[in-house]
């Protein structure tokens, strides 16, 4: 695994030190089995697809709790993945 350095400049502002990757090939290139090799091996990882997922739903949903019937709020994807690596498949397939 590898990753970025957070930087503190002068006690001004903080630069993130995430890596963003956007992996693109034709169909039937593995790219789908890429990624949940990397689910396997990375420490802390979410994997989801564009089908199963809004853009919306990506940070946080609201849901009906079945048992005490009070709205509850879920955190997404990218909000579980909170420093580790949150893997989208299928970014093309996602609802707005």
């Amino acid at each position: 695994m590898f990753g970025g350095q957070r930087k503190d400049v002068n006690g001004k502002h903080k630069i993130r030190g995430d890596i963003n990757v956007l992996l693109l090939g034709d169909p039937g290139v593995a790219k789908s089995q890429f990624l949940k090799y990397v689910q396997k091996t990375a420490p802390r990882s979410v994997y989801t697809t564009g089908k199963g997922a809004s853009a919306v739903g990506l940070t946080a949903g609201v849901h009906k709790d079945p048992i005490t019937q009070e709205w509850v709020l879920e955190g997404g994807a990218m909000v579980l993945a909170d420093n580790g690596v949150c893997l989208i498949d299928e970014f093309d397939k996602m609802d707005e």
